[in-house]
C-alpha cells in the first residue's frame, strides 16, 4: 500500500469519528455530486470531498456511477482489479457492502465503476421500479457517516436513481458563460424529481469551480451565481490548479498528491463548510444548512 508523506494527516492513527458523526438510525447521509454538464469538476470534487471529510474522522463511502470510472480509478483502483462495479448493485441485486472497495484513504470506500454502466440506461428502461434500485440498494444499516454519489455528467436514469436515493445534491458549477443556463435545466430536474419521487431532496449546495481569479469573466460568473442562489453557493470556491489536475494519473486525490496546493486547501475548507451544514440539518437549522 502506498505510504503517505508524513505532512498528510490522514496518517494519525487516533483520528476517530466523532460521536456526532454516527447516525442514530445506522443509516448515513446520502449526498449526489451532480451536474448535468461535463468538465465542471464533479468528479475531482467527488473525490477529494470525500478524503477530507475522512480527514477529520469521518467514514465515507463514494459510489462511481459515470461509466467512465475517473472516481474509481482517481483513487487508485486498477480496472482490473474490479470484479464487482455499481452495475452489479443496480442490476444483479449485489449488496452493496460487497462491492466496496478499501482505498488509500484510511476511512474511505468505494464502489467502483465498469464498462458495463455505458448500457445501463438501456437496461433501466424495460426495469420496473427503475428509478428506485440505487435507494433499495442503499436502504439498509450501513458502516459510514456519508454516502457521495459521483454521478454521470448527464441527466440520465442513471442520474436520476442518485437523485431518488439522496437526501440532498451539492452541484459544481464552473465559472463560465453557460453556467447558470445548464444550472437552471438541473433546478427544474430537482423540482420534477422532488415532485414526484423523492420529496425530502434539497440542493446542498453549489460549489463555484475552476475559478481564475485573472479572468474577469470568473468573477462575473461567481457574482450572478451568488445573487441568484444567495446562502447555497458555497463560500469555498475551488481555484484553477495544475497540481490537482495532475493527481488522478497518480491515482492519488489532490490533498494527498499534494495538500498544500491552493485547489487541495480549497477543497479542505469546502469539506469544512459541507460538514458545517450538516450539522446545521441535523439540528433542524435552515439558516446554518442552507436548506431551503
Amino acid at each position: 500500500m502506498t505510504q503517505y508523506p508524513s505532512r498528510y494527516p490522514l496518517t494519525n492513527k487516533n483520528a476517530r469519528p466523532s460521536s456526532k458523526s454516527i447516525m442514530v438510525s445506522g443509516t448515513p447521509r446520502i449526498i449526489a455530486i451532480a451536474n448535468q454538464k461535463g468538465g465542471v469538476g464533479k468528479t475531482t470534487t467527488a473525490v477529494n470531498l470525500a478524503t477530507a471529510m475522512c480527514a477529520v474522522g469521518k467514514r465515507v463511502l463514494l459510489i462511481d456511477l459515470d461509466a467512465q470510472g475517473n472516481a474509481s480509478t482517481g483513487l487508485g483502483i486498477k480496472r482490473s482489479s474490479i470484479t464487482k462495479s455499481t452495475y452489479d448493485v443496480l442490476f444483479g441485486d449485489i449488496d452493496v457492502r460487497d462491492t466496496a472497495m478499501k482505498t488509500k484513504v484510511p476511512g474511505l470506500s468505494v464502489v467502483p465503476s465498469s464498462v458495463h454502466l455505458a448500457g445501463a440506461e438501456i437496461e433501466l428502461v424495460s426495469m420496473n421500479q427503475r428509478e428506485y434500485r440505487l435507494r433499495e440498494a442503499l436502504r439498509q444499516p450501513l458502516p459510514y457517516d456519508y454516502i457521495l454519489i459521483d454521478c454521470p455528467p448527464s441527466l440520465s436514469l442513471l442520474t436520476l436513481n442518485a437523485l431518488v436515493a439522496s437526501d440532498s445534491i451539492l452541484v459544481p458549477l464552473q465559472c463560465e458563460f453557460y453556467a447558470l443556463e445548464g444550472l437552471s435545466h438541473l433546478t427544474k430536474t430537482i423540482e420534477r424529481v422532488k415532485r414526484h419521487y423523492n420529496p425530502g431532496l434539497e440542493i446542498h449546495g453549489v460549489v463555484l469551480t475552476m475559478f481564475d481569479k485573472r479572468n474577469n469573466l470568473s468573477g462575473m460568473v461567481a457574482s450572478d451565481v451568488r445573487k441568484h442562489f444567495g446562502d447555497k453557493v458555497y463560500d469555498t470556491v475551488i481555484p484553477r490548479n495544475v497540481r490537482v489536475s495532475e493527481a488522478p494519473s497518480f491515482g492519488l486525490p489532490a490533498i494527498v498528491y499534494d495538500m498544500a496546493c491552493p485547489g487541495a486547501q480549497a477543497y479542505i475548507h469546502l469539506a469544512g463548510e459541507v460538514l458545517k451544514r450538516e450539522r446545521g440539518i441535523l439540528r433542524g437549522d435552515n439558516a446554518q444548512s442552507g436548506v431551503a
